[in-house]
């Protein structure tokens, strides 16, 4: 009798861990799902985090009480590797050679993001004239503030631009440049958003015209008061009836702007087809998980430096429960690129920065 129950229950795990293995698989290839067509099909990438540590549960448990089951979570990690890499790559550091470029994009959120700190401007502009990278793309930038960053990030920042994107009438977000190297010109690549967008500029670097594509996509629009439930929710601080018409308020706002982003992220990554004769790099806050159709339309025919040369996680986003990596540096196989990492030394803005080097390895692309 006993023997009999013991194999009920091995089976009921065994059941239980192949159906988190499909969920795992599912949720891992949810990318692909059209989100306007299929909103809530091409969400689920925000739970694959979640099946990935309940198969790891699983393979702890037939470690030590079943062994010849753990074939069932290895077979789901090894049928899940594209997108566990994607989530979680582990690579090596790389040695640099001396004609490397630093990029650093990063989400300001208007300078003022921490109210833990006083000046957060200054402790943000700081950073950017310390980090001594050759190209900061600049998400969530202060038109009023520009010229005080201008300023004071000085002399190694020869040239810059700031640029307002999103309904013509509002302006409620800028998106800014500050470069080593001359800006050619700049366009605005066009999709419909009331607060978003994404601006190409063409600088010169060397003998080569290289564009710099700085994104801000659709973000989720939950008020302060849906992102602390969602944090408490998180915590299970929450009472069962709250939290139920809560999840449905918040699942419904993340459906509805990952079906706004689809449409942008098609634009961007037209305007890079577009372009295909140029050198191109591309950054931002995607304001979507690494599991995502977002991350993976705009990456088509691009190396994903994170997970090409990146370690862990890499959480980009550090408030409200949201602990996701949504800001991406891109760039096309004309580069090669090193050690890209987030940096959560400074949280000075609700997104810590990306940072990575490139080096041109196809040089002499076409002149504007």
């Amino acid at each position: 009798m006993v023997s009999q129950l013991k194999q009920i229950t091995v089976n009921m795990a065994a059941g239980a861990n192949v159906a988190t293995v499909i969920m795992m698989f599912l949720s891992g290839f949810s990318d692909y799902w059209d989100p306007v067509r299929f909103p809530v099909l091409s969400c689920t990438g925000l739970a694959f985090p979640v099946f990935l540590a309940v198969n790891m549960a699983f393979l702890f448990f037939w470690l030590a009480f079943k062994r010849i089951y753990m074939s069932i979570p290895l077979v789901g990690y090894l049928a899940c590797y594209v997108p566990l890499r994607i989530y979680m790559p582990l690579n090596l550091p790389e040695d640099m050679p001396e004609d490397v470029i630093k990029v650093l994009t990063y989400n300001v959120e208007n300078y003022t993001g921490d109210p833990r700190y006083e000046d957060g401007f200054s402790k943000i502009y700081t950073y950017i004239k310390e980090s001594k990278a050759d190209i900061v793309c600049i998400q969530e930038d202060n038109s009023k503030l520009f010229a005080a960053m201008r300023d004071s990030v000085g002399a190694p920042y020869a040239y810059y631009d700031t640029t307002g994107v999103g309904n013509a009438s509002v302006k409620m977000n800028w998106q800014g440049i500050y470069s080593r190297f001359p800006i050619l010109k700049k366009e605005t690549i066009g999709y419909t958003s009331k607060g978003n967008g994404s601006v190409a500029y063409y600088l010169k670097i060397d003998n080569d015209t290289v564009i710099v594509v700085n994104n801000h996509f659709e973000s989720n629009h939950l008020s302060p008061d849906e992102r602390e439930m969602y944090k408490d929710m998180i915590k299970g601080d929450v009472e069962t009836d709250t939290a139920k018409a809560g999840s449905k308020i918040i699942f419904s706002k993340l459906v509805e702007a990952v079906a706004m982003r689809a449409p942008q992220a098609d634009s961007v990554h037209q305007y890079i087809e577009n372009h295909k004769e140029y050198p191109v790099i591309v950054c931002g806050d995607f304001n979507d998980n690494p599991i995502s159709y977002t991350r993976r339309t705009v990456a088509k025919g691009l190396v994903d430096c994170y997970v090409e040369t990146g370690r862990g996680i890499g959480l980009s986003y550090n408030r409200k429960g949201f602990f996701v990596r949504i800001d991406n540096i891109f760039c096309s196989d004309k580069f090669k690129a090193y050690n890209c990492k987030v940096d959560n030394e400074i949280d000075a803005s609700d997104h810590y920065p990306m940072y990575c080097w490139l080096r041109m390895v196809n040089k002499n692309g076409k002149k504007p």
